[in-house]
């Protein structure tokens, strides 16, 4: 594959997974994401620094100076967005990269998306680890019909959302996926213990992929007599009503 299009063509935008932790990468990531990234010197990221090492793990040999990154985080003006994608209108490939996991997928690539959409940039998805689809996969709860919330408000309304959220998994059905910021996780699980009825189910998913990995379902009764510690790990709270 040549990152250069012909003149004719838009290049493409690559939606190009990571690794949840810092495991090896192709033990996680099929072997595709190294072929594209070979092929691949501009990239939008939200880190410049980790992207990069990412990178210079998936090929070592790879020149690092010719690498372009344009920044997409909560300090872009959103004004500069439209001109990331500029090398795609001059046939050039672009790989839109996410802090971990998927790009677009709470994570904040959806606006570069649809953006390419809106100029006829192709998109193109590799395959790659989303925490949110393996915690439901792993949680024995309801994986055909489940919405993912993002994370939950952290003032008085919460207890408020969380019940909310176990009226609507009652009423239809469905399992409701959230997250937390990872040094606010036990906060969050000590008020999802006080807050839920004792039958509803809980799954609590923390450090995919890595060695550490804890993956457990378990009524509310039952989580109130166990331990564990959450504090600065990645997780995935669903429950079930």
């Amino acid at each position: 594959m040549d990152n250069q299009s012909s003149n004719t063509a838009f290049g493409k935008l690559y939606l190009i997974p990571t690794t949840l932790g810092d495991g090896a990468p192709l033990e996680v990531l099929p072997y595709s994401v190294k072929k594209i990234i070979e092929n691949t010197d501009f990239y939008i990221a939200e880190n410049e620094k980790t992207a990069r090492r990412f990178i210079k793990k998936i090929n070592p040999a790879k020149s690092q100076p010719q690498l372009h990154f344009q920044h997409l985080n909560k300090f872009t003006d959103p004004e500069e967005i439209p001109t990331f994608l500029n090398p795609c209108l001059q046939g050039i490939n672009v790989g839109l990269l996410s802090e971990a996991g998927c790009p677009a997928i709470a994570d904040p690539g959806a606006t570069v998306v649809k953006l390419a959409h809106n100029k006829k940039i192709p998109v193109v998805p590799l395959v790659g680890p989303s925490s949110i689809l393996m915690a439901m996969m792993a949680s024995g709860l309801n994986g055909q019909n489940f919405a993912f919330n993002g994370y939950l408000p952290i003032k008085d309304t919460r207890s408020q959302t969380i019940k909310k959220l176990e009226r609507i998994s009652r009423e239809h059905g469905q399992s409701q996926i959230f997250i937390e910021t990872p040094y606010r996780n036990n906060k969050l699980l000590e008020e999802l213990k006080k807050t839920l009825q004792p039958q509803t189910q809980l799954c609590i998913a923390v450090d995919i992929t890595l060695d550490t990995e804890f993956i457990a379902t378990k009524s509310i009764y039952e989580w109130s007599t166990f331990t564990i510690d959450l504090n600065k790990r990645p997780a995935i709270f669903i429950i079930q009503a």
